[in-house]
């Protein structure tokens, strides 16, 4: 029975379906916070997730070995990074949703496995197959397309990708030691001292509307911690239970519906170059997704089976 097919594999679907499903409607959650701002959103995103991770550490009794991570200078300061990255990725992504920009923001997470292929060119040295190159000469024209219809660069999608590329990178340098809870514990604590300079400049401006609104609206923005957590903590559960070529597969459950969420409900403008555009990326991804498929199993048969 493949990995896939067995019980643990149907879980491990279950899992990441799940997390993409939640990464995929993220912006319908976010626009249901108004008024409040971008800044204030993220600003208690990091607060409440903070908290959120902290009731998890101490009802698993896990926060021993939490503790003993933020005494490893390497890791806290790694992780230190990474919560910059996210900070960039979480302020860019909820700007986008709250200014009706949910397709550029879908475009960005399209774009990312492109970026991650930069990413192993340039800091891992890797050599590309000649599908690959064909796929990332690709994106390139699709971004030209873009940002030559649009009159500018898509800078939501490029911050989006590229914060969200690097973030993975760094991420996969301590996933050995740092598992989803704790790493985003230790990112979270790094940038609490950012969420309250912002909640000040937000009190000193527009005004804070946490607690002014309605007990719903209070509700939601608390539960800022809990969708974001969880949509991690079930990837984390599948990356256990799933190949990684599965996995891969699965990862654009969330840009398809954030895409479709922002034509479909938000009715945000699809011109004929967008379309161009977002056709040339989804036949990058494509190839990339076929050039995987071939060599996973070139792979494979090159190793012999054990009796």
């Amino acid at each position: 029975m493949s990995d896939v097919a067995s019980g643990n594999g149907r879980a491990g679907l279950i899992y990441a379906a799940s997390a993409y499903l939640l990464w995929g409607f993220l912006p319908l959650y976010f626009i249901a916070l108004a008024p409040s701002g971008a800044f204030e959103v993220v600003a208690w995103r990091i607060v409440f997730s903070l908290v959120f991770c902290a009731v998890l550490l101490a009802v698993t009794r896990r926060y021993r070995p939490f503790l003993a991570l933020l005494k490893r200078p390497r890791i806290s300061l790694t992780m230190a990074l990474a919560g910059a990255l996210i900070y960039i990725n979480w302020q860019t992504y909820v700007y986008s949703a709250l200014s009706g920009q949910v397709v550029e923001a879908a475009l960005g997470y399209f774009i990312n496995p492109i970026v991650t292929v930069f990413l192993g060119v340039f800091f891992l040295r890797e050599k590309l197959r000649p599908a690959q190159w064909t796929a990332v000469g690709i994106s390139l024209v699709a971004v030209l397309v873009l940002a030559i219809s649009a009159g500018s660069v898509p800078w939501i999608a490029l911050t989006l990708a590229f914060s969200f590329g690097f973030y993975g990178f760094i991420k996969k340098r301590v996933g050995h030691a740092v598992d989803a809870v704790a790493g985003l514990s230790m990112e979270t604590l790094w940038l609490l001292p950012v969420a309250v300079i912002q909640l000040i400049i937000v009190g000193l401006t527009t005004g804070i509307t946490f607690g002014t609104v309605s007990p719903v609206h209070s509700l939601l923005l608390v539960g800022l911690g809990v969708i974001t957590a969880i949509p991690l903590l079930f990837f984390a559960a599948a990356s256990r239970r799933l190949p990684l070529v599965v996995l891969g597969f699965i990862q654009y459950f969330a840009p398809v519906i954030q895409f479709l969420v922002g034509v479909l409900i938000l009715h945000e403008t699809m011109s004929d170059a967008r379309w161009i555009g977002f056709s040339l990326v989804w036949l990058a991804l494509i190839i990339l997704m076929v050039d995987g498929m071939v060599s996973t199993r070139a792979t494979r048969r090159s190793v012999p089976e054990l009796v």
